[in-house]
């Protein structure tokens, strides 16, 4: 049996999946198994996926799914003892698994590992990440803030540290232990759920870490700029609503009512300065998403739907 199983979802975007898997497969030495949830592909990327990577094991995923319910498909039947987490838009230069693994082992206490995360140019995205309180999903949705900037003990360190939240693009877990969590936590389609797992494991008296002398490119910002933003936004502010808030109502109240107000703004700017019909209806989503009851997933779906039938 393989030592790790990697597992990456892909939403039909070979562009991102065939570099990333080529990337593996140049630099990984471990023995591994590679799982990619082939998500609302189309027939014709299926079967040159099939094709050109026949070591890689497709699920394959026709229905709409978050990205939880989507790893969770492979996740479920990995029976590996380590599981590296993947994004699709991630390279490794260097034998990211392998390092992992080590590190992991030499630090028993750990029961997640996360590597130090580049852009393309080599400078920093994450190394390690710092705890959320319920007002720093403000800071972060509203206000831009990068959370991860202040500096702490959980972040920005070097070699083997302790940090407080993983990051959903890579990270390596104990597959027994991502077992008894019951994996990732479908409520969230699309954010925040690593930081709510993240979350449970601290609460568990569990530890995260990063293995900062580990790096890997995380190419990041497509659905940010995608038309699909329109379904993807709501869905994450949503989400972040449900999380921050711990169900708390004068904490909803307050995340909920800080929401409709920016967005409201940002709908004005969007239409009047910068005319983006995009982010203007991202915008106009979420004040919606916050008077509604629908999880996020059945508002990503609403929108996502409503964009399909109106092209």
């Amino acid at each position: 049996m393989a030592k790790a199983a990697i597992v990456i979802v892909c939403m039909n975007n070979l562009k991102n999946l065939f570099p990333c898997l080529d990337s593996i497969k140049e630099h990984t030495k471990i023995s591994y198994e590679v799982w990619v949830v082939a998500y609302l592909f189309s027939k014709g990327n299926l079967k040159l996926l099939r094709e050109k990577y026949p070591w890689v094991i497709v699920v394959e995923s026709n229905e709409i799914r978050g990205f939880s319910e989507n790893n969770n498909l492979a996740l479920r039947q990995v029976q590996t003892e380590y599981t590296l987490v993947l994004n699709d838009d991630t390279l490794f230069k260097e034998p990211v698994l392998d390092e992992l693994v080590d590190a992991m082992e030499k630090t028993p206490e750990a029961k997640v590992m996360s590597p130090y995360i580049q852009n393309l140019d080599g400078s920093k995205q994450f190394n390690g990440r710092n705890p959320r309180r319920w007002f720093d999903f403000i800071l972060g949705d509203s206000f831009g803030v990068n959370l991860d900037m202040k500096p702490s003990k959980y972040v920005d360190q070097n070699g083997i540290y302790q940090t407080y939240n993983l990051m959903g693009a890579c990270f390596l877990i104990k597959q027994d232990y991502f077992r008894s969590l019951n994996f990732f936590d479908e409520y969230y389609f699309f954010c925040p759920e690593d930081i709510a797992l993240s979350t449970l494991i601290n609460q568990k008296g569990d530890e995260c870490y990063v293995d900062a002398e580990s790096k890997v490119v995380h190419l990041g910002g497509g659905t940010r700029i995608s038309p699909v933003k329109v379904a993807t936004l709501p869905a994450a502010r949503k989400g972040g609503v449900y999380f921050y808030s711990q169900n708390i109502w004068w904490k909803k109240f307050i995340l909920s009512s800080v929401i409709i107000v920016f967005s409201m703004l940002k709908m004005i700017y969007f239409a009047t300065i910068k005319r983006n019909k995009i982010e203007f209806l991202a915008q106009w989503h979420s004040i919606i998403a916050m008077f509604s009851y629908k999880t996020p997933k059945e508002l990503f779906t609403k929108f996502y739907l409503d964009l399909k039938n109106k092209k």
